[in-house]
């Protein structure tokens, strides 16, 4: 199974000979990466094994999920433009999967007309996304008990959604924390019976990589190593490939409160624009880090679980691990096992985030977390390696 997968991946290190050659990616004003008009009209929207697996997971007809992702592809470029016609009454937004659109909701009808103009539809809101924003940042301020599973600012509900797990609702420090938050702007609680957990695992084979007794997924490459996440290892810590061959050292590492990393790469280990698809898909190229919005397509590749998707479920989400909270996370229902922490989620060819943690496996289903690429890429200064 090994040799098969770096097959793949020679192979399309290969293919990025020819990539280069017929499209140029740019880099847009806020550092991410996209794929010129001209590269992406060449490009396929999705592998006919992409295709299988999100038939499979999301339940879809292979029309459906071609669909999808076109739809979704389109949307990604409609929320930038949306938002800047938007201005101070942007109140968020989110992909509609039933109507293939983008919804934006808006604070004042002024704007409504140059938002719809990109292609959006509209809902009409009380908050902006800046009061959203800033109710955020009052409730992170807040010790949380540990029956406080997360919160997150929800564009759909125009508030900040707390969940609270339903086995410790009624504890005095979790109605307490509740009451504080109130406080602090628009705010809903929601129950969960689940409490997340990172997914790191002990060392166990598999294709990781490994750094003490811990096993973790790499994410995405970037310039000079790899990117994974925080809670996997601390600064200087060494890192073994696989093969249990020598990889480099975690270069930094903040965990919690974020959840990311970064190591660099050397001793004869080279970096290539690749996702592992472990045979589920085709191994998966990466082409740019434009975010999804919430309600688009996911998928994530780990070393335990290998190759699942889903959807975005939230955004600037933190979450309260036993361990600290992490902020300005990403949720999804994407299932994950320990060991899967700091692998690579990605929609379509464009990286989004490294696996923090979550709850459930991949035989009941459950929900998992990611950090987002370009919060990753601008914190460490790093390029992401594009096809």
């Amino acid at each position: 199974m090994r040799k098969a997968i770096v097959l793949r991946a020679v192979l399309s290190a290969g293919l990025l000979l020819t990539a280069t050659t017929v499209g140029l990616t740019e880099a847009a004003a806020d550092g991410t990466s996209t794929p010129s008009t001209a590269t992406a009209a060449r490009q396929a929207p999705a592998s006919d094994d992409l295709l299988s697996a999100m038939q499979h997971d999301l339940g879809l007809t292979r029309t459906e999920a071609a669909g999808r992702l076109a739809a979704e592809t389109a949307a990604r470029q409609v929320e930038r433009s949306a938002k800047r016609a938007a201005g101070h009454s942007y109140g968020g937004s989110w992909f509609d999967a039933t109507s293939g659109k983008l919804v934006v909701a808006l604070t004042r009808t002024g704007t409504r007309k140059a938002v719809e103009a990109t292609g959006a539809r509209v809902t009409l809101v009380q908050h902006s996304e800046r009061q959203l924003n800033a109710t955020m940042k009052r409730v992170n301020a807040l010790h949380a008990p540990i029956g406080v599973a997360g919160w997150h600012v929800d564009p759909r509900n125009n508030s900040i959604t707390l969940d609270v797990v339903a086995a410790h609702q009624q504890d005095n420090d979790v109605r307490s924390f509740v009451a504080r938050a109130r406080k602090a702007g628009p705010v809903t609680v929601s129950r969960t019976d689940h409490t997340p957990r990172t997914l790191a695992a002990g060392t166990v084979g598999g294709d990781p990589y490994y750094t003490g007794n811990v096993r973790c997924s790499i994410g995405f490459s970037v310039s000079g190593g790899f990117i994974s996440a925080g809670h996997c290892a601390q600064p200087g810590a060494a890192v073994y490939g696989w093969d249990h061959t020598y990889i480099g050292n975690f270069q930094g590492s903040s965990f919690p409160d974020n959840d990311y990393s970064w190591v660099n790469v050397g001793s004869g280990w080279w970096t290539v624009p690749v996702v592992l698809g472990w045979g589920t898909v085709s191994d998966q190229l990466v082409r740019g880090s434009a975010e999804a919005p919430i309600g688009a397509s996911i998928c994530r590749s780990g070393s335990t679980s290998h190759w699942h998707c889903g959807t975005v479920l939230a955004k600037n989400e933190t979450v309260n691990y036993s361990e600290g909270a992490v902020h300005e996370m990403t949720k999804t229902n994407v299932c994950a096992e320990p060991g899967d922490s700091g692998g690579s989620f990605i929609s379509g060819d464009q990286a989004q985030g490294v696996t923090s943690g979550g709850w459930g496996n991949c035989s009941s289903g459950g929900e998992t977390w990611y950090q987002p690429v370009n919060e990753i890429l601008n914190r460490y200064h790093l390029t992401l390696t594009t096809a």
